[in-house]
């Protein structure tokens, strides 16, 4: 069960106890069954946007040249430059686990250093941000980024396609989540951010979401809670990222298949 933070006080103060609905309320969806509703009004004004994609300012104190002998534009650099320095945007497949994937990708490369930016459970596909050699130093900044999934949901009895919207409309903003058993943090209860969640289509049983979460949230608790919030349960069944923070599902996504062939060619023919 999760609760929205700024409102737990008063609920501990109305309700017989933690996280339960008091049968005086006559609404299924309200903020003591789920816990993520937010203030009437407030979910379309929510910024649904990663972090990443916010609008920046960049301050110039002073403008200079930089000296060739201290490094190139990324244009300029060799493939070897790219490769100390580089970031894979990798498409991983079901199966493997990250820290394996990471290890194919270094060995594949031959570089020294190779670290992976995000787990993904084994069955999980998607965006896999693998950094190279003297890239890793970042390896905090992306851990960090926002992450955007689709997600598969199946609810465990037919529910109404309107209040499935509604419910999950009240899932958006900071809320309490606790890791699931299976999973390799500590079970301490954690605020999470959902940035947006936009359900993409029902059929049936079946809901199909596009959820945009700060790092560290679990969409497999993601879709329990929900099933709580509808009162029929719900588990996630497949899931797939689609964005780590700037990766994105775009030209430079290549699977392993494709780096090796691009090794091979670039050893090969000197393509690079």
């Amino acid at each position: 069960m999760i609760h929205r933070p700024d409102r737990d006080k008063d609920r501990s103060t109305r309700e017989g106890h933690y996280g339960r609905q008091s049968s005086s309320e006559a609404k299924p969806r309200s903020p003591s069954s789920s816990g993520a509703s937010l203030p009437p009004g407030q979910e379309a004004s929510y910024p649904q946007i990663l972090p990443s994609d916010r609008k920046r300012s960049v301050l110039v104190k002073r403008k200079g040249k930089t000296d060739a002998s201290f490094g190139l534009p990324p244009e300029k650099r060799s493939l070897k430059q790219h490769l100390s320095l580089g970031a894979i945007n990798l498409d991983k497949t079901s199966g493997p686990t990250s820290h394996e994937v990471a290890a194919w990708v270094k060995r594949i490369l031959e570089v020294d250093k190779a670290g992976h930016s995000g787990t993904l459970d084994p069955k999980v596909t998607g965006i896999l941000p693998v950094l190279l050699g003297d890239a890793t130093r970042i390896m905090e900044t992306l851990l960090l980024a926002g992450k955007e999934y689709i997600c598969l949901m199946r609810l465990h009895k037919p529910v109404p396609k309107k209040q499935i919207m509604e419910v999950c409309q009240e899932f958006m903003g900071p809320i309490f989540q606790k890791p699931p058993l299976k999973s390799s943090v500590v079970k301490e209860l954690r605020i999470r951010t959902i940035y947006y969640l936009d359900v993409l289509e029902i059929e049936e049983q079946h809901v199909l979401m596009r959820v945009g979460c700060e790092a560290g949230t679990y969409i497999r608790k993601l879709c329990f809670d929900i099933g709580l919030a509808l009162g029929c349960g719900a588990n996630m069944e497949e899931l797939r990222r689609t964005r780590a923070g700037p990766f994105r599902e775009d030209g430079t996504l290549v699977n392993l298949h494709n780096l090796t062939d691009a090794v091979a060619a670039w050893k090969e023919k000197g393509d690079e």
